[in-house]
């Protein structure tokens, strides 16, 4: 597995070109973006865009990480999008930042993006409260996921009582994951960084102390691998769960689709996987869009870059814990010495 050989199916989701406009922030030129983006570019933006573009090109590699924690941060899934998401939804300015996404294919400290799940290098990160927190549950996936299926039911039943206009004031569930199962999820670790789930959270709360729980996948367990819209749009399709009742006002908010939504049916899913892993490319290329499915339609939301869901219980310990501590205005963390 490895980068695309077009790198422009970076451009293709808004989190890849998110990612791409945020690399250019600290160049000149900038100053009054976002603005609103008719079907024409603005007199002189056009030009101020590209200028903006070369001068960011020298220092992309020593900013593509925290490029890549800013596109994450803003992504949403219960609202339109941001102003600056579809400002870059203009094709124009997608034209215009492919030197950027060709420049962040090239990075070496990108090249990770592309792999899959690393099963011995596994950590899942506990925010820190002022209470004890107790370790993963790394037993008792299946039941737990039957009754995520059971209570997926009876919310969709609920759901399709309500009004079906997809401008009618409702919310309900928005995202596309098993998150409500409680399963143990884990991304790998970096070097300087307990793990990429410290740094890599959509719409984080911004939480500044962490533990970070060392795991390992059996070494034969079976993981899915979703490297961009093509192996989700399968995962759904082979298999599908009808979540149209409680997810249609929401993601008719994100994408302006309003008519059948599916997402996997993640209690199947365990039957033939362990796990399903998101690699950041596959974040990047496919998160927050509309995908069909068919007649129907789906959409990748709620999981964060480099997230592995274990749906079967393969895991083990592998290691002590670490701490980890983050300044409130700083996007990086530090090994905290205390226990």
């Amino acid at each position: 597995m490895g980068w695309p050989d077009d790198a422009n199916d970076l451009l293709l989701g808004p989190r890849g070109r998110r990612l791409c406009f945020e690399l250019l922030h600290d160049s000149p030129g900038l100053l009054g973006w976002p603005m609103a983006v008719t079907s024409q570019l603005p007199s002189g933006l056009r030009a101020e865009l590209e200028a903006a573009v070369a001068a960011a090109l020298p220092s992309v590699g020593a900013n593509v990480f925290t490029g890549l924690v800013e596109s994450v941060n803003w992504a949403m899934y219960w609202q339109e999008a941001d102003e600056t998401d579809r400002m870059l939804d203009h094709p124009l300015v997608a034209e215009i930042l492919e030197p950027i996404a060709r420049a962040v294919a090239q990075v070496p400290g990108a090249a990770w993006w592309a792999s899959p799940v690393a099963r011995d290098d596994q950590q899942y990160v506990q925010w820190v409260s002022e209470s004890e927190q107790p370790p993963p549950t790394m037993s008792g996936s299946q039941a737990r996921l039957y009754e995520w299926r059971s209570t997926e039911a009876a919310d969709e039943r609920r759901a399709r009582s309500g009004p079906l206009d997809p401008t009618a004031p409702m919310t309900g569930s928005w995202w596309s994951t098993p998150a409500q199962a409680s399963l143990v999820t884990t991304t790998r670790a970096l070097p300087d960084l307990g793990a990429v789930g410290l740094a890599l959270v959509e719409d984080s709360a911004g939480p500044t102390m962490a533990r970070c729980w060392p795991l390992a996948a059996q070494p034969r367990s079976r993981v899915y691998e979703i490297t961009g819209p093509d192996d989700w749009v399968e995962l759904v399709t082979r298999y599908p769960l009808d979540v149209t009742g409680t997810r249609r006002h929401d993601w008719w908010r994100v994408t302006g689709w309003a008519d059948s939504w599916l997402i996997p049916d993640w209690a199947d899913v365990a039957a033939d996987f362990d796990g399903v892993h998101l690699t950041v490319l596959g974040y990047l290329t496919s998160a927050g869009r509309t995908l069909r499915a068919g007649q129907e339609a789906t959409m990748l939301a709620g999981w964060n870059p480099d997230q592995t869901f274990w749906l079967t219980d393969v895991l083990r310990d592998a290691g002590p814990t670490t701490r980890w501590r983050r300044e409130d205005s700083s996007t990086s963390w530090t090994l905290d010495p205390c226990p």
